[in-house]
């Protein structure tokens, strides 16, 4: 029987780095984000290479979207193998003038959107024994000025991921935590920018490099689990 995954934020970096990977290892993925010629383009890539993918439209921001999406996946397949919380949000500001929509926007996409679509298709993933990937980010590991509001949601997610594990681990689910340092991709643009910061692409990873460490834990027999992966530029920004 064919593998099933469903990799959020795949139109783009470590997201369409992850379904390529899943996707040339077998599975059928399908890709959810808001921007569909995105995804579509992801579709193609994969197609190319020989693979299977479908694109479904969210909004992570959205709840009434959120379900509409686990409502697609339930009619598509009994099972989910893998699912994967790649979407992210990004704001900076200090607390002192930051507006407060921006964490509600950072709280809605960050963490309420993965809480609730790993809700929905909980009973998917205890079907197949699966995996479910929280992206994170090093943010959470040493959040500097101005990151404060990014930082919290972040590490509210790893946190989740903790105390998911705990709950469905022993009923054969792993749950695993990936937290890249800062890797070539458009969010990175756009952290950088804020920063004003030269864009140093050379100094970064690749999100096929996340990819590749994050396939490797997935791929571990049922035996082992790895439940959360650091990996960083080994070049320091200068």
């Amino acid at each position: 029987m064919k593998k099933i995954a469903l990799v959020t934020g795949g139109g783009s970096g470590i997201g369409q780095a992850l379904a390529q990977r899943l996707a040339a290892e077998g599975h059928f993925v399908f890709l959810a984000g808001r921007n569909a010629q995105k995804l579509e383009t992801t579709c193609a890539l994969i197609g190319q290479a020989g693979g299977r993918a479908e694109a479904l439209t969210a909004d992570l921001a959205d709840e009434a979207s959120i379900r509409q999406l686990a409502a697609q996946i339930k009619a598509r397949t009994p099972t989910l193998d893998v699912l994967v919380h790649s979407a992210g949000c990004f704001r900076m500001g200090t607390l002192e003038s930051a507006h407060i929509a921006d964490l509600d926007d950072l709280y809605q996409v960050n963490l309420r959107a993965p809480y609730l679509l790993t809700q929905l298709l909980y009973a998917l993933l205890l079907k197949a024994a699966g995996q479910i990937v929280f992206i994170n980010s090093t943010a959470i590991l040493n959040p500097g000025a101005n990151w404060g509001a990014y930082a919290a949601t972040k590490a509210a997610l790893r946190a989740m991921a903790d105390s998911l594990r705990a709950e469905i681990n022993p009923r054969g689910v792993r749950v695993l935590t990936v937290i890249p340092g800062r890797t070539d991709t458009p969010m990175q643009e756009q952290v950088h920018q804020l920063e004003n910061r030269p864009y140093q692409a050379d100094r970064l990873m690749r999100p096929d490099d996340v990819a590749l460490m994050t396939m490797q834990a997935l791929n571990l027999p049922p035996s082992a689990e790895v439940t959360e992966i650091v990996v960083r530029p080994a070049q320091k920004l200068s």
